[in-house]
């Protein structure tokens, strides 16, 4: 990702905050475009070739509507279509080619004393991220614009590991998930420190397809906890990789979009987007 990607994410994170928050007023697309300090045929071109679609329609995606009729439709068989291949190479589902496996109490113990840790930084179309990795696959991914601060939060999950700045394969493999082109995408593994039900939570997330949402309470059904949303919440919120395990596509039953570790704004773009590269032709 360049730096270009990184520019036109938050000029475009900022149109969208200034559409929805004088939505009532319906902006046009010369108003949004002069506020970004864009011509209006710049903006429209910078939104399309990052979403897929356009600015109108874009928030539309990101809707309390469409968030409703999504949970609405797919609140009976929302696990069913994990089985299905969906309507491109981009609805690939999660499960298809993203492994998880779990560390063992021996490899997390103290503080992950035994684990060597390799990690880079890159970007992505939603902002700075940083990849960590074990020889065994990803064990944390997130957004953070900040690197010290981004190392910081790494660390204090393995506070006794050793660290090398380096990107390997499992980085690469997992950065690709941001290409629209998923035919050629490599099996992605995943080695992670968790209980035996955040695990479980986590790889139930898997089986949400892209462009698709649930529930707090749907996925503690699906599960067979479904007295237990709270929990299954405090699982999905502790998720350590960012996109790839999407916790961004589970919200409240009522529509809302709800909380995410790295910033609901960023949530709601995610949640957009993955509708754009679906829907915008349909």
């Amino acid at each position: 990702m360049s730096t270009q990607n990184q520019l036109d994410y938050e000029r475009i994170a900022k149109a969208i905050e200034y559409i929805r928050s004088n939505f009532k007023l319906q902006p046009g697309l010369d108003e949004v475009a002069e506020n970004i300090h864009l011509s209006p045929s710049h903006f429209q071109k910078m939104f399309s070739d990052w979403a897929g679609t356009s600015p109108k329609k874009f928030l539309q995606f990101i809707s309390l509507e469409h968030a409703k009729t999504l949970l609405k439709d797919e609140k009976a068989s929302l696990f069913d279509a994990a089985f299905e291949t969906g309507l491109s190479s981009t609805s690939r589902l999660h499960d298809m080619f993203v492994k998880i496996e779990g560390m063992s109490p021996a490899e997390y113990k103290n503080g992950g004393k035994n684990l060597s840790i390799n990690y880079s930084f890159s970007e992505s179309p939603f902002g700075k991220m940083i990849a960590a990795s074990t020889e065994k696959g990803i064990c944390y991914m997130a957004f953070e614009n900040e690197k010290q601060k981004a190392l910081g939060d790494l660390q204090a999950r393995f506070p006794n590991a050793s660290f090398i700045e380096r990107q390997d394969e499992f980085q690469r493999n997992a950065l690709s998930i941001f290409n629209k082109d998923w035919t050629h995408l490599n099996t992605i593994k995943l080695h992670l420190k968790g209980t035996d039900f955040q695990l479980k939570v986590w790889e139930s997330l898997l089986t949400i397809p892209m462009g698709k949402l649930s529930s707090y309470g749907s996925l503690a059904n699906k599960i067979g906890h479904p007295n237990a949303s709270r929990a299954v919440g405090t699982a999905i919120g502790s998720n350590p990789v960012a996109f790839l395990i999407p916790c961004h596509r589970v919200i409240q039953s009522s529509g809302k979009i709800g909380g995410y570790m790295w910033g609901s704004d960023r949530k709601q773009m995610i949640i957009g987007w993955e509708s754009s590269q679906i829907y915008s032709d349909f």
